[in-house]
Parts: structure tokens; C-alpha cells; sequence
């Protein structure tokens, strides 16, 4: 992929050994994965194992078909090129509006942030209202919901929640089954939270890709089609986290009905409420991005500090190979994911910044991320092994941190509040949940890469 290339030297290994290799290490993190669920089980005599290996093998046809058969790729690419298109409309208006502040001459992460991702949220998030008011999303989420409903098994309100999750946010895809909320069993109330933690809204996916690919087309193409695979991937594997740690003891509903409630009056008011809504996600996003990189400025101050009168900076270069100067925040993080990062599958030259980045999104969130791992882009150097960088991609696709327990809690306990406690006894096993959801999709994704 040229455009990535162009910014970055790659090593990659696609010998017998390698490739051997790379499958011995994605067997290792599955079963870490798996054992991961199996021990924080609700009811581990309950797991319905034949669900748990018909969801890992949906997975590994959609990574295998995605990645590797040339008619699928080009489907992908096309739709990936598609979408890149449609995020070349949003600077148009962005263009219009900035145009006095030097618009079209991106300078540094304040402008690219102000003049180009955030109106891509905006823009997206008024188009997601447009599709859902005609009714064209919801014909597209029944169609993915009718195949995992019958591939899968799960009952009807789940799956239309798990297939719900791959284009809306986490409170978003409760509407489409909100009539039915009240009614889920604790099992299909798992599955929703797991859902909306393992995959990621159209509007961030929009900024995501601005993010990752820069202002190079093929590179916005290379990241849309692994972001789009991470996010379709990831609704079987929050299926399968989700029914390890909270395995179905009742009977669920077999309904398949999507709600058909409208999110505007007429065509412009639904634009005028995804506008309203975007600029509310994006002015979040952008206190969030001032709040969250000032905090971890002032931990890594204090941090260094400590590690100069300790002497626990030296500990750190030992630890990572002097890949992290001194005790911060990164360098805690790095430490502390590189095992689990090992585990999956990432290639060791890579463990530590990949953990980084995973503990990032844990802690803070994937916005946050994301957003290193495109200044990271940026470095010549930041990664040995392009398969990192795609395995980083799909760690990362999620929403699954400490803050999304409280937004869930909020948002679908909104829907049905008689659920609200049980919704915030569900709340840690979601966020695990959702996390293993992210790691099964990269494992799965670096097992097939080098083949």
C-alpha cells in the first residue's frame, strides 16, 4: 500500500516460518482470549460452545474473504473508496466556512482537528440521521441481523442489536429495538452492552479514518476498508464474548422486527437533528481530546519526577529495551500490554507501542487512541512491522473503556429504566466483553495477514 509505505519502512515476513508462525501465535491468542471469557463466566457450565466457534469461524470467513480472495477485496475497496468520496463532501462545507483561517493548507494538529475532523463528525452524523429517517440503514441492519440470526442462532433482539452496532453508536442501536429492552433476558441485555463497546459509530469511523489516513486518498482507502472489516468482524465476536461471560439461562425472543420509530418529523429535520447531534458529539470530542492530553501531560511530569528520585527511570529503559526514556504514562501503559500484546499475536518488535495504544484506549478512550496511533503514522520508525499497524487498527475499533460503562448505563437505562441496576451489574463484564471482542477480530486479522 503506497501511501502508507511512503510514510512508514516496513518489515514483513511472508516465509513458510512466518507464516507459520503467525498462526501458531494467533492460536495462542485465541485460547488466551477464550480462557479470559471462561474465567470471568457467569455461569461457565452454561457456555454454549458450538455458538462460540460458529461465531470465531464467521469471523475468520469475513477476515479471509476481506483480506484475501480478490472479487471480495475489490467489493471492500470500492465501498472503502465510496465512503473516502463521501468524506471529501464534508470539506466542501468545511472549506466554506474556514476558508478565511488558511482552510485547504492543513499546518498542524490543530488545524487538521478543527478544519477537517470535526466537521467530518458533524457531516457524518447528519447523514446516519438522513438514513435512518428514509429507512435505507435500518433495511441494511435487518439484512445483517436475519444472517446472524440464522447463522448464529441468537434471538431476534440481539442479533438486530449486534448488527445495530456496526453503523450506530452504543446508544444509538438500542432505539432500533427499544420496545423489546425492557423484556431481554440478562443474557440478551449482555449482548448489547458487549455490542455497542466492541464496535464503533459511522460519525467517529469518518474521523478514524481522516486520522489515520492523513490527506492521502490511498491511505484513507487502505484504513476505511480495515476499519469497515473491524467493525463487521466485530459484531459475531461480541456475540461470542458476550455469550462466554453471560451464557443464555432463559428463554429469549425470536422477534426480528427493527423499530421503525423516525428521528425527525420530515427529511430536513432529521438533518437538523444529526447536525445538532454532531456538533454535540464533536464539541465532546474536542474537550475531551483538551482535557484528556493535558491530564496525561501533567501524569507524565509527575511521573518523570518520581522516576528521577527513584531511580525507576533506568527500570523502565531496562524493561522496554530502552524503547521509553522514563517513567510516563506511555511507558506504564507499553510495560503493561506489551505480554498481552505478545499473546495476540503482534510481531515482538512492535508489543510495546501496540500495548501503549490498547492501554490508551482502556483508560482514556479510542478517540484518544486513535489519535496517537495517527501521530505515530507520522514517525518513521514508530513501527517495525505494517501487520502491526493493522492489528493495532482493529484493537482499537471499539468503544469499550471506563467511561463507555457510565454512557451505557445512562443511554439505554434512558430506554428502559426499570432495567438501570441490572444494566450497572453488567457494566464491567461489557467493557471485558467488548475489549476480548477487539482482540478476537485482530488475532483472527494477524493470523491470515502474511498468507
Amino acid at each position: 500500500m503506497a501511501g502508507l509505505e511512503g510514510r512508514l519502512l516496513f518489515t514483513e515476513n511472508h516465509s513458510a516460518e512466518g507464516i507459520l508462525s503467525d498462526l501458531g501465535r494467533g492460536l495462542i491468542g485465541l485460547f488466551f482470549c477464550l480462557a479470559l471469557c471462561y474465567l470471568f463466566s457467569e455461569a461457565r457450565k452454561k457456555i454454549a460452545w458450538p455458538l462460540v466457534l460458529k461465531s470465531l469461524i464467521f469471523q475468520l470467513a469475513i477476515a479471509l474473504l476481506v483480506l484475501k480472495v480478490p472479487a471480495v477485496q475489490r467489493i471492500f475497496e470500492w465501498i472503502s473508496k465510496a465512503f473516502v468520496k463521501i468524506l471529501s463532501f464534508s470539506t466542501e462545507g468545511a472549506t466554506f466556512l474556514f476558508k478565511s483561517f488558511g482552510m485547504g493548507v492543513v499546518e498542524g494538529p490543530l488545524m487538521n482537528f478543527a478544519f477537517v475532523i470535526l466537521p467530518v463528525i458533524v457531516f457524518f452524523s447528519a447523514l446516519t440521521s438522513v438514513l435512518f429517517f428514509l429507512g435505507l440503514l435500518q433495511k441494511v441492519v435487518l439484512a445483517f441481523a436475519w444472517l446472524m440470526r440464522y447463522t448464529l442462532k441468537i434471538s431476534g433482539a440481539e442479533s438486530l442489536a449486534a448488527a445495530a452496532n456496526i453503523f450506530l453508536g452504543q446508544t444509538e442501536a438500542p432505539l432500533l429495538i427499544k420496545p423489546y429492552i425492557p423484556g431481554m433476558t440478562r443474557s440478551e441485555l449482555m449482548c448489547l452492552m458487549t455490542g455497542g463497546m466492541a464496535t464503533i459509530a459511522g460519525s467517529v469511523f469518518a474521523a478514524y479514518v481522516g486520522y489515520l489516513g492523513g490527506s492521502d486518498p490511498e491511505s484513507q482507502v487502505f484504513f476505511a476498508k480495515h476499519l469497515l472489516t473491524a467493525s463487521v468482524m466485530s459484531a459475531p465476536a461480541a456475540v461470542a464474548a458476550a455469550k462466554m461471560l453471560v451464557p443464555e439461562t432463559s428463554v429469549p425472543s425470536l422477534m426480528l422486527h427493527v423499530n421503525r420509530e423516525k428521528i425527525g418529523s420530515n427529511l430536513l429535520d432529521a438533518i437538523a437533528n444529526g447536525t445538532a447531534d454532531g456538533i454535540r458529539l464533536a464539541v465532546n470530542v474536542a474537550a475531551m481530546l483538551l482535557v484528556f492530553i493535558a491530564f496525561v501531560a501533567l501524569v507524565n511530569y509527575i511521573l518523570m519526577k518520581v522516576g528521577t528520585w527513584t531511580g525507576a527511570n533506568q527500570l523502565v529503559i531496562l524493561l522496554s529495551g530502552a524503547r521509553y526514556q522514563n517513567l510516563s504514562m506511555d511507558s506504564l501503559l507499553g510495560i503493561l500490554g506489551a505480554p498481552v500484546c505478545w499473546l495476540l499475536g503482534v510481531p515482538a518488535e512492535d508489543i510495546f507501542v501496540t500495548g501503549q495504544l490498547l492501554g490508551q484506549k482502556t483508560v482514556l478512550n479510542e478517540f484518544y487512541a486513535y489519535a496517537q496511533l495517527g501521530e505515530l503514522l507520522k514517525q518513521p520508525g514508530s513501527f517495525v512491522h505494517q501487520k502491526s499497524v493493522v492489528m493495532a487498527t482493529y484493537i482499537l475499533c471499539g468503544f469499550a473503556n471506563f467511561a463507555s460503562i457510565g454512557i451505557q448505563i445512562g443511554g439505554i437505562g434512558a430506554l428502559a429504566p426499570s432495567r438501570r441496576s441490572e444494566l450497572a451489574s453488567l457494566g464491567f463484564l461489557a467493557l471485558l466483553g467488548g475489549t476480548v471482542a477487539s482482540l478476537f477480530t485482530a488475532v483472527l486479522v494477524g493470523m491470515v495477514y502474511n498468507l
